[in-house]
């Protein structure tokens, strides 16, 4: 699905074909594109429930009820429209916000907003329908789920580590739904740069893409690791009683052969002195440290990217102020000169005048 950035809903106008009523503007920001959808509120009361059916359970935010009023007043009071235009949008943004992605990935609510769905130019239809905009949103798009995942692991880890082995099973159950899920359109992502390629993409931003391609499968490979291990609920589970609530167990043979590919030495955590634990890196070993710290170094690596960025535009902005300003400087001085000119000329003046006088 492109990656909706924000959703607004600024304004709204009275039609009159087929038959009078309001429809409601709703600006939608994607990742690099924007567009405009009209809707009505029977439209949003459907999509409310094709939205219950498809996500197994209603949105996050109600809709904005339905007023008792006659027909005549839904288009002179401006007080009650404007209620309900900030009513559907808050509606839409809640979904759009949610930490649950159920309802906002649903067909219905692509349609709704518009979003380019199967042979419109998603990677879910033809490769040949892709294109350069669609696959930048889809590639930020799977970003975004891969941090899902890791959040979901960290969650699952920091249950374990209390005890709570449902809740940590089901954050892993979760944790692998997701990242099935990015495998398949990574690879409908990859077939997108064929048909980017026949559409005549240069050949170095189509080795760009293809490297960004392969950075995503390095970054699901890990963590496919990481959650076959389900380190603390398998040992919890199976030490029952006898392991202790907090205490940091060792991955098992199975979960470090899971990770590595091959039976590896005995996983410990060997430090120079004391560490102090956290509630993420307690039921962590060393392996699990390791692509913890692998995935903050590549946040820190896009986060330092975006503020190199930020910064070459504030040196912009600081050397066109400079200019700005040496040339206003430059013509303060002439402004001086000038003022002494004419001073040094009404002295002179005024010397004549005393003279005559």
């Amino acid at each position: 699905m492109t990656a909706i950035q924000a959703v607004f809903i600024r304004g709204y106008e009275e039609r009159t074909s087929p038959k009078p009523h309001t429809v409601y503007r709703i600006d939608i920001q994607a990742h690099v594109r924007s567009w405009q959808m009209w809707r009505r509120y029977s439209e949003f009361d459907d999509l409310q429930g094709e939205l219950t059916k498809e996500a197994g359970g209603a949105p996050p935010c109600a809709l904005p009820p339905k007023h008792k009023f006659s027909i005549l007043r839904s288009k002179t009071d401006v007080k009650i429209l404007e209620e309900r235009r900030t009513g559907l949008e808050a509606y839409l943004r809640a979904i759009v916000g949610a930490k649950d992605g159920r309802w906002r990935d649903t067909y219905a609510f692509r349609t709704f907003l518009g979003v380019p769905v199967g042979r419109q130019g998603t990677l879910d239809g033809a490769p040949a329908q892709v294109t350069a905009a669609t696959w930048l949103d889809e590639h930020a798009e799977l970003q975004a789920r891969l941090r899902d995942v890791w959040a979901d692991i960290n969650k699952r880890d920091a249950l374990a580590d209390r005890g709570d082995v449902p809740g940590a099973h089901r954050s892993n159950v979760a944790a692998k739904a997701q990242l099935a899920g990015v495998l398949a359109r990574i690879g409908a992502l990859a077939r997108g740069l064929q048909a980017l390629g026949a559409g005549g993409m240069s050949e170095g931003e189509l080795q760009r893409r293809t490297d960004m391609v392969a950075r995503l499968q390095d970054d699901c490979e890990k963590l496919g690791r990481v959650v076959t291990i389900a380190r603390q609920m398998a040992n919890r589970a199976a030490g029952g009683s006898g392991a202790t609530v907090g205490a940091a167990v060792p991955a098992s043979e199975n979960d470090r052969e899971a990770l590595l590919g091959a039976v590896a030495r005995p996983a410990r955590r060997v430090f120079g002195a004391a560490p102090k634990e956290t509630e993420v890196t307690r039921p962590l070993d060393n392996v699990g440290l390791l692509s913890m710290q692998q995935t903050q170094i590549t946040q820190q690596d896009n986060q330092l990217s975006q503020l190199t960025t930020i910064l070459q535009r504030q040196r912009h902005l600081g050397e066109a102020i400079g200019s700005e300003i040496a040339l206003q400087i430059e013509m303060l001085d002439d402004l001086s000169n000038e003022v002494d000119n004419v001073g040094g000329k009404l002295h002179a003046a005024n010397r004549q005048l005393g003279k005559l006088s």
